[in-house]
């Protein structure tokens, strides 16, 4: 699918992969709206960029339909990165009781949910839209290699970034027929604000745990695959792995 001109919605775009990946598709001539909690970072972004931001929380049914009802109908989004998500650490066998359920829904909530309530959303618009370039629409979906590759005191993240890739397919066979395609990223070890809770040190060690090339990824590494994917009517149905080989540790 082109990119220039085109209705585009990043969610999660204030900040790290999404924010990489708004400005690529601003770049590129895409309308974008930027779809984040965090007001001050997204109208930042938006006022830099020429995109326009809209605050979406997307657990919240009401905030997801009229981030797309803000588009209308006769020129609708054709081109959805969901990038919201959260990694907190949730230990199993921590000193503050037992596993807070509560967090783990959390996770998910954001996560999980938070992806497919906005394709949910986006295929609805595009049920009666004719195809643009013999396309109606693309997904691309951002899930990690903690998916595959689950560190100690993450199960509630890697079990909702399981769930993102887990759907991929299915929704590329469902909405095959719509023209519309759906892609998965997984990726490693990036250098966004997410890493900024880890210690120094640690970021090091995590980046040079990739056999090449031997460092953390950078966020318009991720926006170069993202744009790939959408110009590319083959790229369908996969995950895939943006991690420089990396295969994580248990710790």
């Amino acid at each position: 699918m082109k990119i220039d001109s085109v209705p585009a919605v990043v969610t999660g775009g204030a900040s790290g992969l999404g924010k990489a990946c708004a400005e690529m598709l601003c770049a590129l001539g895409a309308r974008v709206i930027i779809a984040d909690i965090d007001e001050d970072a997204g109208r930042r972004i938006a006022r830099k960029t020429g995109a326009e931001f809209m605050r979406t929380d997307v657990r919240n049914v009401s905030d997801v339909e009229a981030l797309f009802d803000h588009i209308g109908a006769n020129d609708p989004v054709r081109i959805l990165v969901t990038c919201a998500g959260v990694a907190p650490k949730l230990s199993m066998t921590g000193e503050n009781g037992p596993f807070c359920m509560d967090a783990f829904r959390y996770v998910l909530e954001t996560n999980l949910s938070g992806t497919i309530l906005p394709i949910s959303r986006f295929v609805d618009r595009l049920k009666d839209v004719e195809p643009l370039d013999e396309e109606t629409g693309v997904i691309i979906t951002s899930s990690s290699i903690a998916a595959f590759d689950g560190q100690s005191g993450h199960a509630a993240y890697s079990a909702s970034k399981a769930g993102v890739a887990g759907m991929t397919l299915s929704l590329a066979r469902e909405l095959g027929s719509k023209a519309i395609r759906v892609a998965c990223i997984a990726p490693g070890p990036f250098d966004t604000p997410m890493m900024g809770n880890l210690p120094p040190r640690r970021e090091v060690e995590l980046g040079t745990q990739s056999p090449y090339p031997g460092r953390l990824g950078k966020p318009e590494e991720f926006a170069s695959l993202v744009r790939q994917i959408i110009e590319n009517p083959m790229l369908n149905g996969g995950v895939i792995r943006l991690d420089g080989a990396l295969r994580m540790l248990a710790h």
